[in-house]
């Protein structure tokens, strides 16, 4: 009744394009969060069939995950709990990222009791205020990373940061803070391989920060890191359309209340269709008013209340039948609603409202490498 349809094709096809703005770069792509609600195992094994260098995740969870699925790949996690004792990310093969000595040490002692060597990713706090060394701290961090290195109990992999997307003055700065950053660990001799700053939108605005690698979220979905910008200004295609079958049509009289608070009254005699897909599915309630949906190639608004379950729309004297398919956002190219259209409607960011979608919507993929996730 409810579905996402999830173009996996797609997202080969992101990658593709995303491969030829960045050059030699490598790619890192970004599959947390369940792949941002696109589906993290079939995305990250297209992804893998693409040629994709790296996956990022947010947690070890994630990336033992992955591992259990199968996927080889280098995997980079990032957020830590505060109890991890990183045994199980060290002996999968999982890269971590380090934003402190606490942590460094604790991912050494990993690697010492399993006999492997850890690779780490040193993190820098260049100005988001968020994870990562403070430039008081950098050194000290380097200082025990060179040590750990010579002991033999970890290897670092790469130094990175994360812009804030601020201003372009900003971020400048950020880059400035992280180049020098990286003269630091140069200086004091510390072995690495990979220097990656840049996420979707600061891999599109800064190609001099791209260094050997960046780190691709949203785009890789079709999307774009930018509200002044959609999606094909990039060449990139969505990958994901939320769609449902309408539930019930029925005629009703002019002065008819429509949902919770007639927020809409009908204007005269009309039809309303009623849509499955609520705020449990991931709809914002917040976009009634603003929001539309496509049915049979026309998009309406969704004027009354959205509730828990379901919205209804009034469609006027058009044929409208049950069993229809009602398009909630996917290709614009295709005439129907954007996920920014629901973003602007909802006074959100796209990434949101592609990551919340869930609830009872069952997934269907295109183009799934492994035919048992199709």
């Amino acid at each position: 009744m409810r579905e996402l349809i999830i173009d996996l094709d797609a997202i080969a096809y992101n990658l593709s394009v995303l491969r030829e703005r960045v050059g030699k770069s490598k790619i890192m792509g970004v599959v947390k969060a369940n792949a941002y609600g696109h589906g993290m195992i079939p995305v990250a094994k297209k992804l893998e069939a693409a040629g994709i260098d790296y996956l990022g995740v947010a947690d070890i969870t994630e990336a033992l995950q992955l591992r259990d699925a199968g996927i080889d790949l280098p995997i980079l996690a990032w957020l830590h709990h505060p109890d991890e004792n990183f045994v199980r990310a060290v002996d999968a093969g999982i890269e971590i990222s380090v934003a402190d000595n606490f942590q460094l040490e604790k991912v050494a002692n990993a690697a010492q009791h399993l006999g492997r060597v850890a690779r780490v990713h040193l993190k820098i706090d260049t100005g988001l205020g968020r994870n990562g060394a403070t430039a008081e701290l950098w050194p000290l961090l380097i200082k025990l990373a060179r040590a750990l290195v010579a002991e033999g109990f970890i290897q670092v992999v790469g130094i990175f940061t994360h812009l804030s997307c601020t201003s372009d003055e900003e971020d400048l700065q950020q880059i400035a803070r992280f180049e020098a950053a990286v003269a630091l660990a140069e200086q004091a001799e510390l072995p690495f391989e990979l220097r990656h700053l840049t996420a979707s939108d600061g891999s599109i605005k800064y190609p001099q920060a791209h260094y050997e690698m960046v780190r691709i979220g949203v785009s890789l979905y079709g999307l774009s890191p930018f509200t002044d910008h959609s999606s094909a200004d990039y060449g990139l295609r969505p990958a994901m359309s939320a769609t449902a079958a309408v539930a019930l049509v029925k005629r009703v009289p002019a002065q008819h209340g429509v949902s919770y608070g007639y927020l809409h009254r009908t204007q005269s005699e009309t039809t309303l269709a009623l849509i499955p897909i609520g705020y449990a599915e991931g709809l914002p309630r917040n976009a009634t008013g603003n929001a539309r949906v496509n049915i049979k190639g026309k998009n309406y608004p969704i004027l009354g209340r959205i509730a828990m379950d379901q919205f209804v729309v009034d469609v006027g004297d058009d044929e409208v039948q049950i069993g229809d398919i009602a398009t909630l956002f996917g290709d614009p190219a295709a005439g129907v609603p954007s996920a920014d259209e629901l973003a602007w409607a909802a006074d959100t960011i796209n990434y949101e409202i592609v990551t919340r979608m869930g609830g009872r919507f069952t997934r269907r993929y295109l183009g799934a490498v492994d035919e048992d996730l199709a």
